[in-house]
């Protein structure tokens, strides 16, 4: 299993920092074919994707009659792993100054929760 993490500041949009996602997961994903993504990433995205890396890229829209909370298929997977990661102190608040320091926190709040489930307590 590989984890690719990448943090970009705030003024880089969705979109472009998604194709640098995609740059670092290609060395490691054979196996890869579907990647789930938000709605902010329809438009031609799904189609570059498809194109340069043979990925599937199915964003998850929300029903355009929903009203209240609705969970979205797979979207979910997403909300609670960021759960896990609120609850590092030093990822609860955006501490670091740098994104790659952020990267790093990210990865060791990772490694923690898998030395967690292989070892509980």
């Amino acid at each position: 299993m590989v984890w690719v993490a990448l943090v970009t500041s705030a003024s880089v949009q969705d979109p472009p920092g998604a194709l640098r996602a995609f740059a670092r997961l290609e060395p490691h994903a054979q196996r890869l074919l579907k990647i789930y993504a938000d709605g902010r990433y329809g438009g031609s995205l799904p189609g570059l994707v498809q194109n340069l890396a043979g990925w599937e890229l199915e964003v998850v829209e929300k029903p355009s009659d929903q009203k209240g909370f609705v969970v979205l298929p797979k979207r979910w997977i997403v909300e609670r792993t960021f759960a896990w990661l609120g609850k590092y102190r030093r990822l609860s608040k955006d501490y670091e100054f740098l994104p790659d320091s952020s990267e790093a926190m990210i990865r060791w709040a990772m490694v923690n929760r898998m030395l967690h489930c292989l070892a509980p307590d």
